[in-house]
């Protein structure tokens, strides 16, 4: 790494980061200069414990050597071809390997770049299916509160966050929104999936009553929510709405971003759960966020209703110019072949009860009013500061970056997710770091 990559630059004005306080980062910067398994090395020498696996995407733990090598061979091979109208193989055998692991039933893969790409991906898919099966009419759309689905306009008019669609005018038509699960009444410190709200997905048969099945495309949801602070479903949501789903001929959109790839201690939520979709959305995980990539499942009947007419005509007028890339695809199968070498798409459910029981130590902390988890996911939802929503939970944030680990918040959430690899010992130097800051946070 050269010199000037291992400071702080100059200058920091032109780049208009995302998601992010630029005036107060840009006062009192938290650079990154480097990143092995665990930690990350910040510009001024530090380890930093990874309690996010960056942005809930580095499930096999940074620069893992199989990746980097498989980039650095496919750069110098094969750098770019094109998908459109033309191919090449590695990305015929990621889509195989993906198929492999993924829950039964799903049997093709459309790929993207990012979680944003393959919602929108799976949104006009299933508009399409519809069209193509006779049933234009089918043309609302179904998300959740609180639900986060990317930053596109599909994606952000399905979801749920206030701030994320507040900007942007009256974004889709024909979009309507289930509740949220979030019930702190009945839910509090709960360990694992809640008992209570299982009811709530009763509120889509009220939806699609009062807009007619005939004019509803799909639902779409996270199993996990996890932007919005790691909102758990209660016990028999999730099948509850498969069923609804099922009986008015709606197509049923899990957003696996998050929770793909072994997050959960299982490949995919819907595993986990016991629960198919019928699409799939995942990015993330799939290449360890190392490159840019996301993957659309589908069942075999959703794509095979696209494959009518005359051979020599595209049949889905969608895609990207990066589609499959080679040396994403090269990075996302040394994903696979790692977690598969070292059973990471199944550890965490070996680690979950230890996983649980450090979190929920933290129930008597300052400030604390409720402990979330599952897998290896969790929260920490703190009390909001009178008048300053949001300021408390990111005070810590800043103050545990100092002392050497690294969280997320949202809201007044702090939001923990580490890759795949974290140890007993890792863990329980994380929940001490996030203690020692809740002890020091106003």
């Amino acid at each position: 790494m050269s010199n000037r990559l291992k400071v702080a630059p100059n200058d920091l004005s032109a780049f208009w980061m995302p998601f992010t306080a630029n005036r107060q980062f840009k006062q009192a910067p938290r650079m990154l200069v480097a990143a092995k398994d665990m930690h990350y090395t910040s510009s001024d020498g530090r380890q930093i414990l990874d309690g996010t696996a960056g942005l809930w995407c580095v499930n096999a733990g940074h620069c893992r050597p199989k990746i980097t090598e498989a980039i650095q061979k496919q750069a110098a091979e094969l750098d770019y071809a094109p998908a459109f109208q033309m191919g090449h193989p590695i990305v015929f055998e990621l889509a195989n390997r993906l198929v492999d692991i993924a829950p039964e039933g799903m049997e093709h893969v459309f790929f993207t770049n990012s979680g944003s790409e393959s919602v929108d991906t799976a949104l006009k898919i299933a508009l399409g299916y519809h069209r193509v099966k006779g049933e234009g009419s089918r043309f609302r759309l179904i998300g959740r509160e609180r639900g986060y689905h990317g930053v596109n306009f599909g994606g952000i008019s399905v979801g749920g966050i206030v701030t994320n669609r507040k900007m942007f005018g009256t974004l889709l038509t024909g979009v309507d929104h289930m509740p949220h699960t979030h019930l702190p009444g009945k839910n509090t410190f709960t360990r694992g999936v809640p008992e209570h709200g299982g009811d709530l997905a009763d509120e889509l048969e009220r939806i699609v009553t009062l807009h007619d099945a005939s004019t509803v495309a799909a639902v779409i949801v996270e199993p996990v929510a996890g932007s919005t602070g790691v909102l758990i479903p209660p016990k028999g949501y999730l099948q509850r709405l498969r069923d609804i789903c099922t009986k008015h001929g709606i197509l049923l959109i899990f957003d696996e971003v998050i929770t793909g790839f072994g997050r959960l201690g299982t490949p995919f939520a819907a595993d986990y759960f016991g629960v198919t979709p019928d699409i799939m959305v995942t990015a993330k995980g799939v290449s360890n966020g190392v490159i840019p990539m996301g993957a659309v499942f589908v069942t075999k009947e959703i794509h095979d209703a696209f494959m009518t007419g005359p051979e020599h005509l595209i049949e889905f007028f969608h895609g990207y110019t990066y589609s499959g890339n080679p040396i994403a695809s090269a990075a996302a199968l040394a994903t696979l072949e790692t977690y598969k070498e070292e059973g990471l798409l199944t550890r965490g459910a070996e680690l979950a009860p230890y996983w649980e029981d450090a979190l929920h130590s933290l129930k008597d902390a300052p400030n604390v009013i409720d402990v979330r988890n599952i897998g290896l996911v969790g929260a920490i939802e703190l009390k909001p500061i009178d008048g300053q929503p949001t300021k408390r939970a990111f005070s810590a944030f800043v103050k545990a970056f100092e002392k050497g680990c690294l969280i997320r918040t949202t809201g007044d959430i702090i939001a923990l997710s580490p890759p795949l690899i974290i140890e007993k010992n890792q863990i329980d130097e994380l929940i001490d770091c996030i203690r020692d800051v809740l002890n020091t946070v106003d």
